[in-house]
């Protein structure tokens, strides 16, 4: 009871010092909805952060408030501010007004509001507390629905963010807010979805080179989406609501990790190793600071994270952009789209950090400018790599012009050397003969390797993969069942740890040379990687071959292997999966034979399971 009866006092105190200065108070019409309020809104710095409400509300504090000018940023200070803000509403004017606080990640934000029995009540908002919690109405910002305004009121904010504390304010109806959200949606949904659709598409495409270009660029790509989705406050909705934002999905967190993924794609995409060495050092020493800011934010060191992050700003960002002018300038074409696409995304990353540092004030224009930039990015890369597909193409035309013109040559020798044309001609089959046969030899080597394990020379998953769907779409026409078996080695590791990797892979060997004597001809095993194989069985009755031959693989698998005079004791876990029982493409029978498979290991290994099997 006495904390209200103090807060009446000072609240009286304050009410009869005229000499204060106060900016203007806010009158609220029928017009107001969606109106910045940081226009009318006093601040204060509160140094050392160890004030509260009773301390702001001494006459002395209040003189010390100074109108904010429209200032809704104070950067990265590592104090907490108080904001003033005064409304009323006119008589024509509705009632019922909801405030929007601060920026999207801002992480920490308090409200009080007079409770009407003389004290205050304090509302707590921003990353630090669950979503809900912050929250009268479910949108992305901070949002609370204010008391009755017509005797007018006088309310304050305590922000709070070292890594860059902004505090947009709006007062709305809460009808103009919901139109304003759609509106929202539709825009960020478009973003989205065109970052997500080309994420994709490029992952498909990184799956099928298996290029670390585009590695990194996926991964600068989703860790982008994600920065963005914490942005502007969609990732606290949707995707982590229930707990206040953790430590490694924060405003420093997320940019450490794209910014160090971008250095790394700029690195490898732009070759600076081989063509400009002065920025690949630049930028290698700027992947291992965005590693320490991304450590920091992990570690809860949100200020020095964010500061090291802004430092690097103008270090990788020039860096880049200059190593992208200089391979543009030496003829390499992706670099001009780099420099168009990324461009725009460092561009904003500068907006960006100058907002962080409040050398930009926030607005909902600029803040679309970074989502929109990566949207931008992903088409124009897009481009690139259809560029660099159609270079792979231009290159082997060359290549096949080349040779073209050196037969040529060798057969205009020939005809003006008409003595030793026979001898010629010959000499240059033979050549020929050979070039051909070793392009041939190399073109069955290079396509053996892309579909066979090189340790065990067994078919590999891509090989398996291309065989099943074939299979599958033989047997739908034939209306005959195909299974598929996933056989992974029980204990392999302390064979490995005990014996050494060539003893591991010496009894790899040999579980493969036994597992191709074990099937039928028509049958096809696979190395899918490290332990585990798999067996895929065809024709009429395949589900009941697939049980005798897995009780044949129980039985013959298990028996010791000898290498180096010790014998080498394994047992070996199956689980089986039928088409069209369990599904009708390789994926889920995939799934539902791995599922199986941890039912047998679930069971003490060394056995076989059907999937849906008890």
């Amino acid at each position: 009871m006495r904390r209200p009866i103090i807060y009446l006092l000072l609240s009286i105190l304050m009410l009869g010092s005229g000499g204060l200065t106060r900016a203007q108070g806010v009158t609220l019409d029928k017009d107001s909805s969606g109106l910045s309020l940081n226009a009318q809104t006093q601040l204060f710095e509160d140094v050392g952060g160890q004030r509260q409400l009773a301390d702001i509300l001494q006459p002395q504090v209040q003189q010390a408030f100074q109108p904010a000018a429209g200032r809704a940023s104070v950067g990265q200070s590592a104090n907490p501010w108080w904001i003033r803000l005064e409304l009323k509403t006119a008589e024509d004017a509705p009632q019922d007004w909801w405030l929007e606080a601060g920026g999207a990640n801002l992480l920490d934000l308090r409200l009080y509001l007079p409770d009407g029995k003389g004290g205050w009540s304090e509302r707590r908002g921003a990353e630090i507390v669950p979503f809900a919690e912050g929250r009268d109405y479910p949108y992305r910002r901070s949002l609370f629905r204010l008391p009755d305004l017509r005797d007018g009121m006088t309310l304050y904010l305590r922000t709070y963010d070292p890594a860059g504390n902004a505090f947009p304010l709006h007062i709305w109806q809460l009808a103009d807010l919901q139109q304003h959200q759609v509106n929202e949606h539709m825009l960020f949904g478009i973003i989205y979805g065109v970052i997500l659709a080309l994420l994709l598409y490029n992952l498909f495409i990184f799956l099928s080179l298996r290029d670390i270009t585009y590695f990194w660029y996926v991964a600068s790509t989703a860790s982008a989406l994600l920065f963005i989705l914490g942005a502007t406050g969609h990732g606290f909705q949707y995707l982590w609501p229930g707990q206040a934002v953790p430590v490694w999905l924060d405003r420093a967190t997320l940019p450490s990790l794209w910014s160090l993924c971008v250095c790394l794609f700029t690195i490898t995409l732009l070759q600076t190793r081989q063509y400009v060495r002065w920025a690949h050092y630049v930028l290698c020493v700027s992947a291992g600071l965005y590693a320490v800011s991304l450590v920091a934010g992990l570690l809860g060191l949100r200020s020095v994270s964010a500061q090291l992050l802004n430092l690097l700003t103008f270090a990788a960002i020039p860096a880049a952009l200059v190593a992208a002018a200089v391979r543009s300038y030496q003829g390499f074409f992706p670099a001009r789209l780099y420099l168009i696409g990324f461009g725009l995304v460092l561009g904003s990353t500068v907006l960006l950090t100058m907002r962080a540092m409040g050398l930009v004030q926030p607005t909902d224009l600029n803040s679309l400018i970074f989502p929109v930039a990566v949207a931008a990015e992903t088409v124009l890369f897009s481009f690139a790599l259809a560029y660099r597909i159609q270079l792979l193409k231009q290159d082997r035309a060359d290549a096949l012009e080349q040779a073209n013109l050196e037969k040529t040559a060798r057969l205009e020798q020939a005809e003006r050397s008409a003595s030793t044309l026979q001898q010629a001609v010959e000499q240059r089959t033979a050549e020929l003969a050979a070039t051909n046969q070793r392009l041939s030899e190399r073109e069955l080597a290079l396509e053996h390797a892309a579909f066979h394990d090189p340790l065990t020379d067994l078919p590999n998953r891509r090989y398996l993969i291309e065989r099943a769907e074939a299979a599958l779409a033989e047997a739908s026409r034939r209306q005959e069942s195909i299974a598929l078996l996933l056989v992974d080695l029980d204990h392999f590791k302390p064979v490995n740890d005990r014996h050494g990797h060539d003893a591991g892979d010496h009894l790899l060997c040999e579980i493969s040379q036994r597992l191709q004597l074990l099937v039928r001809r028509n049958d096809m095993p696979a190395r899918l990687g490290g332990d585990e194989f798999a067996v895929l069985i065809g024709g009429p009755n395949a589900h009941v071959h697939a049980q005798e031959i897995a009780e044949r693989l129980l039985l013959e698998l298990a028996a010791p292997i000898h290498y180096n005079g010790i014998e080498l004791q394994i047992s070996i876990s199956i689980g089986a999966a039928l088409y069209p029982l369990h599904g009708i493409n390789f994926s889920d029978l995939y799934k539902a034979a791995d599922r199986a498979l941890y039912q047998v290991k679930q069971q003490g290994r060394a056995g076989f399971a059907v999937a849906g099997s008890a």
